[in-house]
């Protein structure tokens, strides 16, 4: 074959290669991206509140001498448990076990001198009725009688106010609990109603727990009540703190508010009732407490994980909408932490889809990917209520 005619058959052959080397591919289409989600439901919350507190002794008794003595021997040990009733100081008696003798022996001579009168008036009654006496010699023996009769009373309340005396010398616990140190020993001089206690009886079963709360939360909770955005709470329960974390084991319950606002502090006083058999609160520890007065009944709780800020400081959701799974970008109100969960307020409703999982793979108005419910933290959306306020609106 001619080398003219070949070159002609060639050419055009290597041109066509050469052509379809040179177009461009076409672009690839990257998958949407996979997240997962919780889809929000609502059910009732308690609302809880943790406060300070202190412990208070359920009663309190300082005990005094009511009368005048000298302390002969001190009957407790101190720090020991003690019964109402029982003595505690015994002083020295002699004088008022003379003025109690003494006493009894005016009483008895007052009867003596009334048997006297009485049998006196008997006669001047069987003579008066035959006229062997005067009118007034029968009235004046009538007169002796009740004289009498009142002397004898009197003794008696003598002999009453003298017994009270010698009692006061032996000294009681006028409640049951446990009693401090005493601050007299025997040989000491004490003296009635004297400012300084002999010592102090408390009783720590069950025992008491003062809280402050602060005014603006009591009026933040009242325009929540009187909104219908929560509901009032029968028999609050109690769940208290001890200083190193522990929870105690027994529940407190909820006694009374004060009715007065401490000017200095903004707050007013809480008192819960907590049962201490095992006395393993004393008075004075500081607790902290946890209450529960009041509850959302539709409340919509969403995981924390699925709420970010922005710049400033706004909480944002990004919710799955529609049947193409397209992203949106949701200003959300919250108010509170319950458990590992955020309390909405306004933003989201129950059905909203929300992204916990893959939020920095995606941006608003993208399309995503479902994750199967089997990977997705299904249990987020329905953890327990009972958590501790961590936020505030």
């Amino acid at each position: 074959m001619p080398l003219k005619r070949c070159l002609c058959l060639v050419l055009p052959a290597l041109a066509g290669l050469l052509a379809a080397c040179g177009e461009a591919p076409p672009p690839m289409q990257m998958p949407a991206p996979e997240v997962e989600v919780v889809t929000l439901t609502t059910r009732p919350v308690r609302l809880t509140r943790e406060l300070p507190g202190r412990t208070r002794a359920y009663l309190i008794a300082e005990v005094r001498p009511q009368v005048d003595g000298i302390v002969r021997e001190q009957l407790f040990e101190e720090g020991s448990t003690v019964e109402a009733g029982q003595p505690l100081y015994q002083l020295d008696d002699a004088m008022y076990r003379a003025d109690y003798e003494s006493a009894r022996a005016a009483l008895a001579r007052a009867e003596a001198e009334l048997e006297v009168a009485r049998l006196n008036a008997e006669r001047a009654e069987e003579l008066i009725r035959s006229n062997a006496i005067s009118r007034q010699e029968h009235e004046n023996t009538m007169a002796t009688l009740q004289r009498a009769e009142a002397e004898v009373r009197v003794a008696k309340a003598a002999v009453e106010s003298s017994a009270v005396r010698l009692g006061y010398a032996r000294i009681t616990s006028p409640i049951s609990g446990r009693i401090g140190k005493s601050s007299v020993t025997p040989g000491a001089l004490v003296t009635a109603n004297q400012a300084q206690p002999l010592a102090t009886v408390q009783q720590f079963d069950p025992i008491y727990v003062d809280l402050a709360q602060s005014a603006s939360e009591l009026l933040e909770l009242r325009d929540e009540l009187a909104e219908g955005r929560v509901a009032t709470v029968d028999n609050v329960p109690v769940t208290i703190l001890l200083e190193n974390g522990r929870e105690y084991a027994h529940r407190g319950t909820f006694k009374f508010a004060d009715l007065t606002v401490d000017p200095s502090t903004g707050s007013f006083s809480l008192r819960v009732e907590v049962p201490n058999p095992d006395q393993l609160l004393l008075p004075g520890m500081y607790v902290r407490a946890v209450i529960s007065p009041a509850v959302v009944q539709d409340a919509v709780l969403v995981p924390q994980r699925g709420i970010t800020r922005d710049p400033k400081g706004n909480a944002i959701a990004m919710v799955i909408t529609g049947d193409d799974n397209t992203v949106e970008r949701r200003l959300v109100q919250v108010s509170r932490t319950i458990g590992d969960q955020w309390l909405v307020e306004d933003g989201l409703a129950a059905g909203d889809r929300v992204v916990v999982a893959g939020l920095q793979k995606i941006q608003p108005g993208m399309q995503v990917r479902i994750a199967p419910p089997g990977d997705a933290p299904a249990a987020a959306a329905g953890g327990t209520g009972g958590g501790r306020q961590s936020g505030s609106r």
